[in-house]
């Protein structure tokens, strides 16, 4: 079997959230399996070349866009054994963010990933590696199913590939406005409710949902959700009649990279038989931030994107009863602007107990996940979320709420003290988000109790083998179902 995942952005290439992560690691995780595993994404300005072997093989290509061609160039690279594909075409992607300033999207997002889903089909063309399944994540590699089910559908290269598509956060569609359909060469039938309008507008992430052969979410409980019209942002009624075609797997995660016992990012490293160091990487991790020296305070972290979404705006709401609790708190992650502004202000206020880093820094969050005591995720809705994952690995007890991949993968200890791997809340209010947080600070005042549940918690067994063979059985999915059509 041989998979093609297309993505625009993969670690360790380039990052700014989860889906790289995932992007990155469920090739490896494949090809361990013996799947004939490749990935592709564009060739952004952030990609370190000194790092990654660039190979130009005169791979190049030219993508109709409108009534002009536009040409870029696939270079091979590769990493863990993994080869992957980087879409050069500077004046898309030689920027210095991958989809979004501080002060809002580019505003040529559309063409951009337009020619990112046709150079995927274009790629597969010039290379000569021609999967079985294509494997598209999130909105901006949406339109490759439509494209080789239209335009490409004729192509003796192309027409057996089976299609898979992946939900990694469906409040993110990439919808643009109907001006935009002549640069897609499809005609106007295509402009309508049964395939790309939506509202008026061109849909990107439905085209992927209506031409896949499988649609997929991060976990079981998200693929619940967004076909109620509280998650669904508008495509409930779309993924309803996809509802046999549509799984949630839960992202697994790279121990090669995230595990306290071999992690080099730390000052020390600790395992499940020895917590001991786990004082030391606190330790650093207050000097870091400049909170002090008192390793008996709780610290409570967030890593996250700076919006609603991540419960910012409860965050914000209740912070000044939150940090009333006797905590200390640590911030790290970018996003909206109004977030940059809210917690840095807050930072100069409370500075010895509360800081905040706006950036992406890869060493830092893990520090912070070896550090702290606990990690906050109080998510509007989560599809999947992947610190959870790392923090339950790095004995840093999480306090989410119970939506979406935080509801699949962490048992509450109130509810249930003998399994318990985190604490939980539902109702978004701020009274629920304090009484879970309190509920952690008073476990932890009982020494014998915490570290019981912080040895509960790295025994949780999330690896990207588990979720790859579940991949697997989808892909063959994917086949099967396309081959019927054939």
């Amino acid at each position: 079997m041989k998979i093609l995942i297309a993505s625009p952005e993969a670690n360790p290439f380039i990052k700014t959230g989860g889906l790289a992560d995932v992007t990155g690691a469920l090739p490896k995780a494949l090809k361990r399996l013996g799947i004939e595993a490749r990935v592709i994404l564009p060739k952004h300005k952030g990609i370190d070349e000194n790092k990654f072997p660039l190979r130009y093989k005169n791979y190049k290509i030219r993508c109709p866009i409108s009534f002009n061609f536009v040409e870029g160039e696939i270079v091979e690279s590769e990493y863990d054994g993994v080869t992957a594909y980087l879409v050069e075409q500077d004046e898309y992607y030689n920027r210095d963010y991958l989809y979004s300033t501080p002060d809002g999207d580019y505003q040529d997002n559309a063409v951009r990933f337009i020619f990112f889903s046709k150079s995927i089909l274009e790629a597969i063309k010039v290379t000569g590696f021609i999967p079985d399944v294509l494997h598209c994540n999130d909105w901006e590699t949406a339109l490759a199913p439509v494209f080789l089910r239209t335009t490409y559908r004729e192509d003796p290269q192309l027409k057996g590939i089976s299609t898979v598509f992946t939900i990694h956060n469906l409040g993110y569609q990439g919808i643009f406005w109907h001006y935009d359909m002549h640069l897609l060469n499809l005609g106007w039938e295509y402009f309508t409710p049964e395939y790309l309008e939506f509202f008026g507008k061109i849909n990107f992430m439905k085209g992927g949902i209506i031409f896949s052969d499988i649609i997929n979410t991060v976990s079981k409980r998200y693929s619940e959700e967004i076909q109620t019209a509280e998650f669904g942002y508008g495509l409930d009624g779309v993924l309803k009649t996809r509802k046999d075609d549509l799984y949630g797997i839960i992202n697994g995660i790279d121990y090669d990279e995230w595990n306290p016992e071999t992690d080099i990012f730390l000052p020390a490293n600790y395992s499940y038989n020895d917590l001991r160091n786990k004082k030391i990487c606190k330790r650093a991790l207050l000097k870091e931030f400049n909170l002090g020296e008192n390793e008996d305070v709780p610290l409570v972290a967030t890593i996250s994107r700076l919006a609603d979404q991540k419960g910012f705006d409860l965050i914000a709401s209740a912070f000044e009863e939150m940090m009333g609790l006797g905590i200390k708190y640590i911030v790290l992650g970018t996003g909206d602007r109004k977030y940059h502004e809210i917690l840095a202000e807050l930072s100069k206020k409370i500075s010895k107990s509360f800081a905040v880093k706006i950036s992406y820094d890869n060493k830092l969050a893990h520090l912070i996940e070896a550090g702290a005591d606990m990690f906050l995720m109080p998510s509007r809705y989560e599809p999947c979320g992947l610190n959870q994952l790392y923090s339950l690995k790095y004995g840093t007890v999480p306090i989410v709420r119970s939506v979406g991949g935080l509801d699949d993968t962490i048992i509450d200890y109130t509810e249930y003290p003998e399994r318990g791997t985190g604490f939980k809340f539902r109702e978004y209010t701020k009274e629920a988000m304090l009484d879970a947080i309190k509920r952690a600070i008073a476990l932890y005042q009982n020494k014998d109790l915490w570290e019981a549940l912080m040895k509960r918690c790295m025994k949780e067994d999330f690896s990207w083998e588990r979720s790859a063979r579940e991949y697997i059985e989808l892909y063959k999915k994917a086949i099967e179902k396309h081959s019927s059509k054939l």
